[in-house]
């Protein structure tokens, strides 16, 4: 069996994909640290045309694309309403980025890496949360907030993106 070795004159292009429902502390720490590994991070927004208004998508999107804006332009910002490693694959990504929390984490994405890869073949690169941010999740941040508590800790802002 041969080994194919990556062309190192391409572009090392990951895709994080997710519903960044809201965009957390976490996710922005696992993009950040996508950016040691990879030339460039599209931030792929996942829209279930089912489920979310198009008010609110367009009020995410333009959001994130504002906040992350100084990341720029090795981060970019689309949608998608396809599946994750298709479109990836369609963008030219070599690889898909995602980060996990805990050992369940851990178990979903390794599944879904497994059939990303099948279908796409590409690989998945996953970064553990850092201990400090293993807590925080857009669920629960959503839910905090729907009982009016202040999450503005679990959520990035200007100044967070260029530290």
């Amino acid at each position: 069996m041969t080994h194919k070795y990556p062309d190192t004159s391409a572009p090392r292009i990951a895709v994080m994909a997710g519903s960044f429902n809201p965009f957390t502390l976490g996710h922005l720490s696992i993009l950040k640290r996508g950016l040691d590994l990879f030339d460039k991070i599209i931030v792929m927004v996942g829209i279930n045309a089912s489920k979310a208004k198009v008010t609110d998508t367009d009020r995410l999107i333009s959001g994130l694309i504002e906040l992350l804006k100084p990341l720029s332009p090795r981060v970019e910002v689309v949608t998608c309403t396809g599946l994750t490693a298709i479109e990836a694959k369609k963008m030219g990504a070599t690889a898909l980025l995602r980060g996990v929390r805990s050992v369940a984490d851990f178990e979903y994405e390794r599944n879904m890496a497994d059939i990303n890869h099948s279908i796409s073949g590409l690989d998945t690169v996953i970064l553990m949360a850092r201990p400090e941010l293993a807590a925080v999740s857009s669920s629960v941040v959503r839910e905090l907030e729907s009982y009016g508590l202040d999450v503005s800790k679990f959520l990035p802002s200007p100044s967070s993106i260029s530290n």
